[in-house]
């Protein structure tokens, strides 16, 4: 006869326990299994939106006359590297093979579903990687060049520097010389920010600078054309960096997950923070203000540097290796500038430069393994492969990427003439202006204005018969105010302005 006792009271009386048991650990199994996954796509999710803040920030930092063509370079990163990614890209990365490069998974092919989630968190870290290229390239690339590097970062340079420190199989992280050794870097600092920052270097070394950068001789800076849209980028950029680092932890159910994305997520705030001040003051004394894209680039460049270690170091090493960011930020800045070498929105200072430093300075400020908290023969060991690491994927990188923006150059592809940059690639090169005239209100009246000076001008030149210049500030310092024609406002008002053609 069946048990006429509650389920719960069989359980408490031993009854069907060891089954209940089994059954709810499974069941538990699942749910924790879906959880990571759900965490892994919460957090890729946030760092895909840095595409956004990468783009808002590009397009704040380069002339209106490039803002289109900055912003759908950023938007054919994404797309280039879904594909190639799933093509190939993920294969190179975490498929079985040598400690080189993985050989298996093209295509995703016999790639469990329960992995997609992790495929997608590391899509996204390479759309970062290939992102960054287009700062440091920006204004005067071939657009059909840039998209021929975009495949090329994310389906081979980038995935096989994954696959060397991140994968089980990877010779940076399995086959040091010293058992107990392996390459330290949890969020990308070298992995990630190295690769993009080299890459930025080799396109700009092999682009050349801007024209107007140049002027008597001396290398001066092209002004920005939009700071609310640099804002704007530079806040999703620090709001990505969160899940960036904190996400890298890969699951959130295990034990001390949690706290290590909280201790990974504080420390990209102080590493941030001191960077931005510490960037402020070098520009202050410097150049005698305050400049907001100092403080932006500096802040990004602090999170680039604590990405290695943001695991691994106590509070006070955040706040260090963050000060110290911000004067590196400084240094490759200038250094750059001294060069020769344009870099319009300073990502190589920024990816590179902190990059380095930041793949430097886990093993130094670590808990467990730094050499400044355990001054023996294990910290300097770590010191030393990391610093191997960081060499080796920056000489791959520019390597690489160096062959390929020569061999684009030597096609004659790689940079657009001289004439399309001075008129702007927004209407050279896709026939769509950021802001078309059109659209403002006043277009018609400066259509008149600008017709009704053309006039006035024709007349007084002729009247002076070719004797004055308008370049020419002594000429223009005789003009008689009385023989220029006055403006009438009910004239304005008897004009149609679209009966008005361009001079």
């Amino acid at each position: 006869m069946a048990s006429t006792e509650p389920p719960s009271f069989r359980l408490i009386n031993g009854e069907g326990l060891e089954a209940w048991m089994n059954e709810t650990s499974g069941e538990l199994g699942f749910l924790y299994q879906n959880l990571d996954e759900y965490f892994l796509i919460v957090m890729g999710l946030v760092i895909y939106f840095m595409q956004c803040g990468f783009a808002f920030l590009e397009a704040g930092a380069v002339r209106a006359k490039n803002t289109t063509n900055i912003l759908l370079k950023n938007i054919m990163d994404s797309a280039i590297g879904g594909i190639v990614y799933w093509v190939c890209g993920f294969a190179f990365a975490f498929g079985n093979g040598s400690p080189f490069i993985g050989d298996s998974g093209f295509f995703l092919i016999n790639v469990d579903t329960r992995d997609y989630a992790f495929v997608f968190f590391q899509f996204v870290f390479a759309a970062t990687a290939a992102t960054i290229v287009s700062g440091a390239m920006a204004e005067r690339t071939e657009f059909l060049s840039y998209l021929i590097y975009s495949v090329a970062i994310t389906g081979l340079v980038y995935p096989v520097v994954t696959h060397w420190a991140w994968s089980s199989t990877g010779w940076l992280a399995n086959c040091c010389w010293w058992d107990e050794v392996s390459y330290q870097d949890f969020a990308g600092s070298g992995v990630v920010h190295c690769v993009g920052g080299a890459a930025g270097l080799a396109g700009a070394f092999f682009l050349g600078p801007r024209v107007g950068t140049t002027v008597e001789g001396r290398r001066v800076k092209i002004q920005y054309h939009t700071v609310p849209l640099m804002c704007l980028g530079g806040f999703i950029l620090f709001f990505g960096f969160f899940a960036f680092n904190g996400g890298s932890q890969a699951a959130i159910t295990g034990h001390g997950d949690g706290a290590i994305v909280g201790k990974a997520i504080i420390n990209t705030v102080l590493s941030g923070s001191f960077a931005a001040i510490s960037s402020m003051i070098c520009i202050k004394i410097k150049e005698k203000r305050f400049s907001i894209l100092a403080c932006i680039n500096g802040m990004l460049t602090g999170m680039v540097a604590i990405c290695a270690g943001c695991n691994a170091v106590a509070t006070w090493g955040a706040a260090i290796i963050g000060a110290v960011a911000g004067v590196t930020f400084f240094v490759w800045q200038e250094l750059m500038m001294r060069v020769g070498i344009d870099d319009p929105l300073d990502a190589v200072a920024v990816h590179l430069g902190g990059g380095i430093w930041g793949v430097i300075a886990v093993t130094f400020f670590a808990s467990d393994y730094g050499v400044l908290l355990n001054w023996n023969a294990l910290a300097f060991k770590h010191l030393l492969w990391n610093f191997i690491g960081v060499v080796v994927i920056i000489a791959w990188t520019l390597v690489l990427s160096g062959l390929l923006f020569f061999a684009l150059r030597r096609m004659g592809i790689l940079r657009v003439s001289s004439v399309v940059e001075q008129q702007g690639l927004d209407i050279s090169e896709h026939r769509e202006p950021a802001y078309p005239s059109e659209t403002f209100a006043n277009h018609e009246m400066e259509q008149y204005f600008r017709h009704r000076f053309t006039q006035v001008w024709e007349d007084f030149h002729a009247k002076t018969n070719g004797a004055l210049n308008m370049t020419d500030e002594a000429s223009v310092d005789k003009i008689e105010p009385k023989t220029i024609d006055k403006i009438e406002p009910k004239a304005i008002e008897k004009v149609e302005p679209k009966a008005i053609e361009e001079p």
